[in-house]
């Protein structure tokens, strides 16, 4: 009779046991993707130490630091899979709040400082454009990011941010060590015509940049957020000349961009 009632209890447990496990190989949901979708680069403004400082015991924070000396390592100070707090209000290709879905990394660099002779630009060292290559790489086949989704500060906050500035060596990247976005010169020189600047409208030429990604409103008229815009596109593509103004290069440029990546 024992033995009966302890079968009927295994049997009764058994029916109300649940599994816990959990399953991640038999079902695969297709509806998903990667959560880093832009790697977007700065410079810190300050010195090593300084930049070591802000970036770990401060409120901002990026993903990784390259310092100014070639034998130190590449700092990761944030991982990965979680947010850090680098690029503050930002836009870019119908996206905002970009700390959500890139990773950022710094650079040690003075940025613009003031001397008696007016204003000072800073280069980067060899080592830090070769260590940043290499960082971009890697992480652009890890998470398959888009050529033209890897920018600057400026570029995701107009007008608010220089960062990484007129130094930075963008079309070197992309020519050297296929980084980033750029234009062809084929297209470039196709789009370099007065005539076929003159058929395009205030708006048609700022729904050029709203394509590329830029938070452009289509409107007719240049307003001061569209100069800030275009500013930040000349600082990205020609540094030499940053007017904030709509011109036959600036356009052939966002032409050739479109034509190439869209």
């Amino acid at each position: 009779m024992q033995l009966i009632i302890v079968v009927i209890s295994i049997i009764l447990t058994g029916c109300s046991m649940v599994n816990y496990e959990v399953d991640n190989v038999t079902y695969t949901a297709k509806g998903k993707n990667q959560r880093v979708k832009f790697i977007i680069l700065h410079y810190t403004a300050c010195d090593d130490k300084i930049s070591i400082d802000t970036l770990t015991k401060g409120n901002v924070s990026s993903h990784y630091l390259i310092t100014t000396h070639k034998w130190d390592p590449i700092f990761q100070l944030v991982p990965e899979n979680e947010r850090a707090w680098h690029a503050g209000i930002s836009s870019f290709q119908g996206r905002s709040n970009l700390n959500d879905t890139s990773i950022g990394i710094e650079i040690v660099n003075l940025g613009v400082s003031e001397t008696e002779g007016g204003l000072k630009l800073h280069p980067f060292h060899e080592s830090q454009i070769r260590k940043t290559a290499y960082l971009i790489k890697k992480l652009s086949k890890k998470y398959k990011i888009e050529p033209k989704n890897i920018l600057g500060h400026s570029d995701i906050s107009p007008g608010r941010k220089i960062d990484p500035g007129p130094l930075f060596p963008w079309e070197r990247l992309h020519r050297e060590f296929g980084i980033g976005a750029w234009y062809d010169s084929i297209d470039f020189n196709f789009y370099y015509d007065s005539a076929i600047f003159g058929i395009y409208s205030t708006e048609n030429i700022q729904s050029e940049f709203k394509r590329y990604g830029y938070d452009m409103e289509v409107s007719g008229e240049w307003s001061e957020k569209d100069k800030k815009i275009l500013k930040a596109f000349q600082l990205h593509f020609r540094p030499k000349n940053i007017s904030g103004e709509i011109d036959l290069e600036t356009f052939a440029m966002i032409k050739a961009l479109n034509h190439k990546y869209r």
